[in-house]
């Protein structure tokens, strides 16, 4: 590993010890140990989830002496040995590629584990059909958030991912949680991640694609595209829940509609706040870094106004603190709406 390389890994585990030493007092051993692209490796991250040490490369292959370098230094920081997985990520941001010409994980380092976050369990896997780690650590304070104040509420996560927002509703003694995404592979891990944490009542999964089902929940109709066949959908009545949270990709298309979060935030939003019921709340999520946060807080608020639910307050959550942004101004952005 280069003398570069290694003194800024060595700056990040240092500035990150008050930050480990709270979340371990948590109960959480799932967070970024090093941010490439704003400590100096742009390209490169370094996660632990649990006992498994995640090592990704999205711009050029780490080198096998480099990879056990870091390694090494990792765990001499954190005082324990971990399982160490390498993920090349480099070909066209592609598929993980399986072949592992640098480093061959361990068995073990690929058998299903356990990692926790906020006192919760879940499901970790250092591969699988997906490209994206089972949790996303840069939400944690969202999930943190959502714990906190989902007391006796219905709540509905929608592109639900692994259902990490519903365990943590769940856990914060929520009344109803319903889990919704598109992909059933997603919310099987949830179901796992329920199955972990069996002192949870339980949660409702909904495989739907995003705009039939919301259309659906705030009593809009499901518009037909240039006359085409739509495919078929789980039909759903109108309701209106008290927390809504809404975590969408960047793009993505369907028969429905297209999910756009630089050109067409409102065509998700709108539907999003109808089914927010008077005085809940929405919390809506924008990942682009190229969107401007005070643009994009200007048009939600522009946006729930039109629709005729006015936010009374707003409060942005700042991603977790293993997440440094040099500019202040971190891809991931997130407003707390209370209608």
């Amino acid at each position: 590993m280069s003398s570069d390389l290694l003194q800024a890994l060595r700056a990040a585990l240092d500035a990150r010890k008050p930050l480990l030493a709270e979340l371990h007092t948590q109960g959480t051993d799932c967070y970024r140990l090093f941010h490439g692209s704003q400590e100096g490796a742009p390209g490169l991250t370094v996660d632990r989830y649990g006992p498994q040490l995640m090592v990704q490369s999205f711009h050029q292959v780490l080198e096998r002496d480099s990879l056990l370098a870091l390694a090494s230094a990792v765990e001499a920081f954190l005082g324990e040995k971990l399982l160490l997985v390498y993920n090349d990520r480099s070909q066209g941001n592609s598929r993980i590629d399986r072949s592992d010409p640098v480093y061959q994980a361990d068995a073990a380092a690929l058998e299903d584990l356990t990692g926790h976050e906020w006192g919760l369990n879940y499901r970790v896997r250092g591969r699988h059909p997906g490209q994206d780690p089972l949790l996303f650590l840069d939400l944690r304070n969202a999930r943190g958030w959502v714990k906190d104040n989902s007391a006796g509420k219905s709540v509905l996560n929608l592109f639900a991912y692994t259902c990490g927002i519903g365990l943590c509703a769940a856990a914060g003694g929520a009344s109803e949680v319903w889990n919704l995404d598109f992909a059933e592979g997603n919310l099987a891990v949830g179901r796992e991640n329920g199955a972990l944490n069996p002192q949870l009542a339980p949660m409702q999964f909904i495989q739907s694609d995003y705009f039939p089902a919301i259309r659906q929940l705030a009593g809009l109709p499901i518009a037909r595209r240039h006359g085409q066949k739509l495919p078929s959908y789980p039909r759903l009545q109108q309701r209106q829940f008290d927390l809504v949270f809404l975590d969408p990709p960047a793009w993505a298309k369907s028969a429905f509609g297209t999910v756009d979060l630089l050109r067409d935030y409102q065509s998700l939003l709108k539907p999003a706040l109808l089914a927010t019921a008077d005085g809940g709340v929405l919390v809506c999520n924008n990942n682009l870094a190229k969107v401007d946060i005070e643009d994009w807080r200007e048009q939600v608020l522009r946006c729930a106004s039109k629709l005729g639910r006015p936010v009374r307050d707003c409060l942005q959550l700042p991603p977790a603190g293993d997440f440094p942004s040099s500019d202040g101004r971190p891809p991931l952005k997130t407003l707390v709406l209370q209608l």
